[in-house]
């Protein structure tokens, strides 16, 4: 018997976001410093010590032109010999160097292979240069590599988790450059809203200018826009002290009404001030239900006939729900309230949305992931 049921499959996880309309937050949360942004490092180096899961050289020939290289360096002479070794596996390293970072500190680096090596579990990180997008080397990055995938495999089967081609070097790269550009060097700070919103931006430069008024006697914020707010240093201020006392400082937070949907994995968040129209709300699920009994027919004794089966189908169909109710949400308690009163279930609740913002009724942005 075959049952074949039209259903919708999403399973979904229904969160909601009960904070206030102004959230209190303090400056180094909500935004950060233009002239302390992150720069990105890369670079090209090998992994050796491996168990055999290396890169095979004759498909990834940059691998065996990279040993010739690196052991030439080393005062080794490779004419005339041919390697193959599966012991090393040519990757690409990557970095972050965090802002105001100084020669001698360090950071972590990620390492992904590059050839067909299947595992970079157990093997070290050889000496690489790490440059940034103006060509200039900022960190030489070596160490042990640290895998989390695993791999096994058998004669007639495998298991693996997670991925085993890529891994983090903890500490691995140690930084030789600093950034040219210094902070003291600044007359004024630029502050970047990590979610731009003009209601923020101006309240967080009202927040600035009175604590300013108090301390220096006068204003000292502006904001630009709704990312960015342009904070003058007064003459006789530090700047690092100006910006230890302007972090801390306690600002009210805004965003506008949004309804995040992950249609994928089926999860909705609803903000706060999502506000829905009145609007009428149908939802009923329908399920259709095949069944094949198939029956053998026989032939009449002494017939020439010949035994043969014959098609039995059933179909059913049965709709569930189609309650209608009146949905008019003046809040997010009373949207969740009304989409509960008609026996919603979280799985339908996607659909539902996205009629409601077609008919021009929910007063949110809708974004679809």
């Amino acid at each position: 018997m075959r049952v074949c049921k039209w259903l919708l499959t999403f399973a979904l996880l229904f969160v909601a976001i009960w904070t206030p309309a102004y959230a209190a937050s303090r400056i180094k949360d909500v935004a950060s410093l233009q002239a302390g942004r992150d720069n990105q490092l890369i670079g090209y180096g090998l992994v050796v010590g491996l168990q055999g899961t290396g890169d095979s050289l004759r498909s990834s020939p940059f691998t065996d032109q990279s040993i010739r290289a690196m052991l030439q360096n080393l005062g080794i002479s490779t004419q005339g010999g041919e390697s193959r070794t599966r012991n090393v596996a040519a990757v690409l390293v990557t970095a972050t160097l965090p802002p105001f970072a100084s020669p001698g500190s360090r950071v972590d680096v990620t390492v992904g292979s590059l050839g067909d090596a299947t595992s970079l579990r157990g093997g070290t990180l050889v000496m690489t240069s790490l440059s940034g997008a103006d060509g200039q080397i900022y960190a030489v990055a070596q160490g042990s590599i640290v895998v989390t995938g695993f791999s096994a495999q058998g004669d007639a089967a495998s298991l693996s988790q997670g991925v085993t081609t890529a891994g983090r070097v903890p500490n691995g790269a140690i930084i030789e450059r600093e950034l040219p550009s210094k902070f003291k060097d600044g007359f004024n700070l630029v502050l970047q809203l990590r979610n731009p919103d003009f209601s923020t931006a101006v309240g967080m430069a009202a927040a600035i200018n009175k604590f300013a008024s108090a301390q220096f006697g006068g204003r000292i914020a502006e904001a630009l826009d709704s990312q960015s707010v342009l904070v003058q240093k007064p003459k006789m201020a530090d700047l690092a002290r100006l910006m230890a006392d302007i972090e801390n400082l306690v600002v009210g937070t805004d965003v506008p009404a949004r309804v995040v949907v992950n249609e994928r994995t089926g999860t909705i968040v609803i903000g706060q001030d999502v506000r829905v129209n009145e609007v009428a709300v149908s939802y009923g699920t329908l399920t259709v239900q095949v069944t094949e009994t198939p029956t053998v027919v026989q032939p009449a004794p002494f017939s020439r006939g010949e035994t043969a089966v014959e098609p039995n189908t059933t179909i059913e169909a049965q709709s569930d729900g189609g309650t209608v109710a009146i949905l008019n949400g003046a809040s997010l308690r009373s949207l969740v309230a009304g989409l509960n009163s008609i026996g919603v279930k979280p799985d339908g609740i996607i659909a539902i949305l996205q009629s409601i913002k077609t008919a021009g009724a929910l007063q949110a942005e809708l974004v679809l992931q």
